[in-house]
């Protein structure tokens, strides 16, 4: 593979995932009270307790994503303008 190759499936990565999150925020943005209800059926949990679970996953999701596409896609690039 080259560092083209891995730029490329960085990029790809990086779009899909953010992308991802957007989706998961405004599911949890517009549909909060759906989103509760059915995650409250499953396990027995305060709407503030669902706050803090869901606001602490769209964090560290956000964190994963920055630590494993982002930045590594923004060094791959800055590697491959130096090796031309």
């Amino acid at each position: 593979m080259t560092i083209y190759e891995i730029r490329d499936v960085l990029m790809w990565c990086s779009i899909i995932n953010v992308g991802l999150m957007i989706f998961m925020f405004l599911i949890l943005w517009l549909g909060r009270g759906w989103v509760y209800k059915m995650h409250s059926k499953m396990f027995p949990i305060s709407e503030s307790q669902f706050n803090v679970i869901a606001y602490s996953f769209l964090g560290v999701y956000k964190l994963l994503v920055y630590v494993f596409n982002i930045i590594p896609w923004i060094a791959v690039c800055i590697v491959a303008n130096y090796s031309n």
